[in-house]
């Protein structure tokens, strides 16, 4: 027989190839197969403003360390022991920057999108952003990639290569693509012991990449929860008039290659002033923030009263400025950061906000236990005397 016939069982037989894949390169995951494999067939459109849920967590920036992400949605009683949502109805939002400084980037795509399946499945949901990282990335600037980050996505393009070989000697199944078409076979001012594995990581995550394709294009860049709005970096009120749902719409299409694989981000995610590199709200001395132009955008945005951002490490943990109009919450929890403990920001209903943490600084303060079983992860909110830039007021 000079071919494998797949003629009656061809979506079977790339499923089960799709299926080999996932597991063998995202640490032993299922998941279902993605509905679209092309850019022209994308999912709809992305939702920008969802009402006010009944709990709320905001995580922050994850960079690559798996063992802290997976700290950080389990202090908020959202997994289990196992990695199973248990979060119920909860809404959670990842506010960006998974990639980079890490070696589990892979694994995190596969882990969020895991949990995204099974939250559905109770009524829950898990939002995922675009940071300044993904966008970096997705435009080939891998400044900040580790050696290991390097060598995952190496694997993945082995795995991947095999899978293509074996749909390809299948009659019933459309040839695979290769995935290096258009790159350059070396890249300028890179070890040579690094070029397979830096020009697979183009192929994973430029513009129509499988794996920006798949696990990036349905990221949002700027969403409205309730009287919350969530953006990586920051908002100016061009931003607001250019529009929400246009720049969701725009960042995905361009994630998705309707604007070519090589194409550049849209303006507003480039430079110091675009959404996910601002950091006029950020600076750890709330003198030095910028809240006259908080205060113009916000105003500017119907129902909403705060904005909740990631991008600048919060050495002293999530914290509001602004008369706690800018909530920052990323902690640097990543060990290529700065190994901080893993906070989350919880906002229940009507009730105000809350900081979910493990530091020990806390654990005679005001606190809640999360479970009773698990007294070491405390919930808490910051008392009165505490330093002004860490406090967060119902």
């Amino acid at each position: 027989m000079n071919n494998i016939t797949c003629e009656n069982i061809p979506n079977l037989v790339s499923s089960f190839v799709d299926t080999l894949v996932d597991f063998s390169v995202s640490g032993g995951l299922f998941l279902p197969n993605p509905v679209s494999t092309s850019p022209h067939n994308a999912p709809d459109t992305i939702i920008t403003r969802y009402p006010t849920p009944d709990r709320l967590i905001a995580i922050g920036d994850l960079h690559g360390d798996l063992e802290k992400s997976k700290q950080a949605f389990k202090m908020a009683g959202l997994i289990d022991d196992s990695d199973r949502w248990v979060g119920g109805s909860s809404t959670v939002v990842q506010i960006g920057d998974v990639l980079d400084r890490g070696d589990d980037e892979i694994k995190i795509l596969y882990f969020l999108e895991k949990l995204k399946h099974e939250a559905q499945k109770t009524g829950g949901k898990l939002i995922t952003m675009n940071g300044n990282h993904e966008i970096m990335n997705i435009e080939a600037d891998f400044r900040y990639v580790t050696r290991n980050g390097l060598k995952e996505f190496e694997n993945w393009a082995n795995w991947f290569s095999i899978g293509s070989q074996i749909k390809s000697l299948c009659v019933g199944l459309e040839k695979p693509s290769d995935i290096f078409y258009g790159i350059p076979l070396v890249c300028k001012n890179v070890p040579q012991e690094y070029q397979y594995a830096t020009r697979a990581r183009i192929a994973a995550l430029r513009p129509d990449g499988p794996i920006a394709r798949r696990f990036l294009s349905q990221n949002v860049t700027v969403l409205v929860i309730g009287d919350s709005v969530f953006v990586h970096g920051g908002l100016l009120k061009y931003h607001v008039d250019y529009g929400f749902d246009r720049i969701n719409e725009e960042v995905k299409d361009w994630i998705n290659g309707l604007m070519g694989k090589f194409a550049p981000a849209p303006p507003y995610c480039r430079g110091r002033n675009s959404l996910v590199w601002l950091r006029k709200y950020s600076n750890e001395l709330a003198k030095d923030c910028d809240c006259s132009a908080l205060e113009h955008v916000l105003a500017t945005i119907p129902g909403v009263k705060r904005m909740i951002m990631g991008h600048t490490i919060q050495e002293v943990g999530i914290n509001g400025v602004c008369d706690d109009r800018a909530i920052r919450i990323d902690v640097g929890m990543s060990k290529g950061c700065i190994n901080g403990l893993p906070e989350v920001l919880e906002i229940n209903g009507n009730s105000g906000l809350r900081i979910l943490t493990s530091n020990p600084l806390y654990q005679n303060k005001s606190k809640a236990y999360l479970d009773a079983d698990n007294k070491e992860e405390l919930a808490y909110m910051f008392p009165q005397y505490a330093p002004k830039q860490v406090e967060v007021k119902a």
